[in-house]
């Protein structure tokens, strides 16, 4: 199982992925018929996750609604910490990840608008160097595992920025990784050279512990939140969340 997931993340194409792989993962559910673990996105309740990545991860992945680790962890924290399920947001999800989208869309105080440059789940093509919204139109924006693809991280970020209302908010995550800075050189465009240097042939870059200091240079204020280290170690467990897992809290700035 985790060869077949690792070889289909790695060379069939996201935008098709999003489009089929939910239908068969159902299937496989059947399968992991248990009360083990309990996905807190869909109320899902299996003996484990399905394995996930690129190297396949153990626990990881939904097989009812497709969310990882780090979805259930960002549900959890909008739920905990913020006032997203209560106040009237209009809200931009860049990238949208298919657990989230139908539940947001049914959530009645907000107005939620997605997009992305190819993906078939979004309601607007969008390139998020160039977001094609008035300045300081949303209260939330969410873009995840988006700035690792991008030609410029720092320009996407200023977009983010400024259609943020002045007190807006986001996360934005990206996989980082143990270095003390960000490796990053735009020359290089074979996709196995990308996957030796950044972990994936999509990549452009492999964000370091720099990560919220960089994406800050944009003007956005940029904060490491350590919500899961917060929690009862039973509950982590019981959603399989990423335990080291760092939420990237932004606000509007300058």
């Amino acid at each position: 199982m985790k060869s077949i997931i690792s070889f289909v993340i790695r060379y069939i194409p996201r935008k098709y992925l999003q489009l089929v792989s939910h239908f068969f993962l159902r299937v496989l559910a059947i399968f992991y018929t248990g009360n083990k673990v309990t996905c807190n996105v869909c109320d899902s309740q299996f003996r484990k996750f399905l394995p996930y990545g690129r190297k396949a991860r153990e626990n990881a992945l939904c097989p009812n609604c497709l969310a990882l680790e780090r979805h259930r962890l960002m549900w959890l924290f909008l739920q905990q910490e913020t006032n997203f399920f209560s106040t009237p947001l209009k809200v931009l999800h860049i990238a949208p990840e298919l657990c989230f989208i139908k539940r947001m869309q049914a959530l009645p105080n907000l107005e939620y608008i997605t997009g992305d440059i190819e993906s078939p789940l979004a309601t607007v093509k969008m390139d998020v160097h160039q977001i094609p919204f008035e300045d300081n139109t949303f209260d939330v924006i969410f873009c995840n595992h988006v700035m690792e693809h991008v030609d410029d991280d720092i320009l996407a970020c200023k977009e983010i920025n400024r259609v943020l209302k002045p007190e807006g908010w986001g996360i934005i995550q990206s996989p980082v990784y143990d270095l003390p800075t960000t490796i990053e050189d735009k020359t290089i465009s074979d996709p196995a050279e990308r996957e030796r240097l950044f972990g994936q042939r999509d990549h452009v870059r492999k964000y370091g512990k720099d990560y919220a200091k960089r994406l800050s240079q944009s003007g956005l204020n940029v904060a490491e939140n350590l919500f899961v280290q917060q929690l009862d170690p039973k509950l982590v467990e019981r959603h399989a969340l990423p335990p080291q897992e760092i939420i990237f809290y932004c606000k509007k700035g300058s």
